[in-house]
């Protein structure tokens, strides 16, 4: 099954005083799958945080639908197994962590022993079992981003969006970010994130789909798209220095022995640039 599907996905916004409409989705067509990472790119103005929108039918598409585990987006059951981290969350500072936890749990209906075992189980997993009764106004921006995510598992949903999750968050925060998403991974959860930050898309990702001016350009498996196809690498064992630039038919012939035959990776970043270059309709303006 797939946890989320669209389907010729539009977006119109009006620009208001006759100035037009801006074009922010352009036709999306996405699937991702039931129990993966898929990571959606794309510059700023790109379509990433509008496409979140739609999806969780905070803002209505123009044409098109969305699907989330085969139920209509438009209908509020379709979010009931859905946690949500926004790019900017507000949360308010005066609380706890614990107590933030609480406030979130009991709006989905939690309560009681349940939800205070809950909350001690997150707040394990987040790594902020020791600043839990610290107010949030004393928290870093990693330490916000990491209580974003417990509250957004507070309910245990199956599918989590994630909106930029480690925007302005230094490297050993980015870090403990992707080691929760792989923690989430493991255990069964859908996560589908944006990002501009390539190199810890390209650490989590299953799949990875590039949007530019609301077009996806771009989409695949990571491993594969990394892949450089147009070079090979040989890694020979026992073979004579003076040969070493005979190709692969002479290397027997040559006294060695071809261990394996394998394409070098290039990176997400090259790989994201280059996408970008061969679309001709030139950057985006609105996110």
């Amino acid at each position: 099954m797939d946890a989320i599907r669209t389907e010729n996905l539009t977006k119109k916004y009006n620009l208001g005083w006759g100035r037009g409409r801006l074009l922010a989705l352009d036709g999306l067509d996405l699937r991702v799958r039931e129990g993966e990472v898929y990571g959606l790119l794309g510059p700023n103005g790109s379509g990433k945080s509008t496409t979140l929108k739609l999806i969780l039918n905070i803002v209505w598409p123009t044409s098109g639908g969305a699907w989330i585990f085969d139920v209509p987006c438009d209908k509020v059951v379709s979010r009931l197994h859905v946690g949500f981290l926004p790019e900017n969350p507000y949360f308010y500072r005066y609380l706890t962590g614990a107590e933030t936890l609480d406030f979130y749990g009991r709006l989905c209906g939690m309560s009681g022993a349940p939800l205070r075992k809950r909350i001690d189980e997150l707040l394990e997993m987040v790594g902020l079992e020791r600043a839990r009764d610290r107010r949030l106004s004393g928290y870093s921006k990693g330490m916000l981003q990491r209580i974003g995510l417990a509250q957004a598992l507070i309910h245990d949903p199956r599918l989590l969006l994630l909106d930029e999750p480690t925007a302005g968050v230094d490297p050993i925060g980015s870090k403990e970010i992707r080691n929760l998403i792989l923690r989430l991974k493991a255990m069964g959860k859908t996560v589908l994130l944006s990002s501009h930050l390539l190199a810890q898309v390209q650490d989590v990702c299953d799949r990875i789909g590039v949007l530019n001016l609301g077009k996806l350009i771009l989409e695949g498996e990571v491993g594969q798209l990394v892949s450089d196809q147009r070079r090979l690498s040989f890694t020979v064992q026992d073979l004579p220095e003076q040969n070493r630039n005979m190709i692969e038919a002479a290397v027997a012939g040559a006294g060695g022995k071809v261990v394996s035959v394998e394409h070098p990776q290039t990176t997400l970043e090259t790989l994201f640039l280059d996408a970008l270059r061969k679309d001709e309709r030139g950057a985006g303006d609105h996110d």
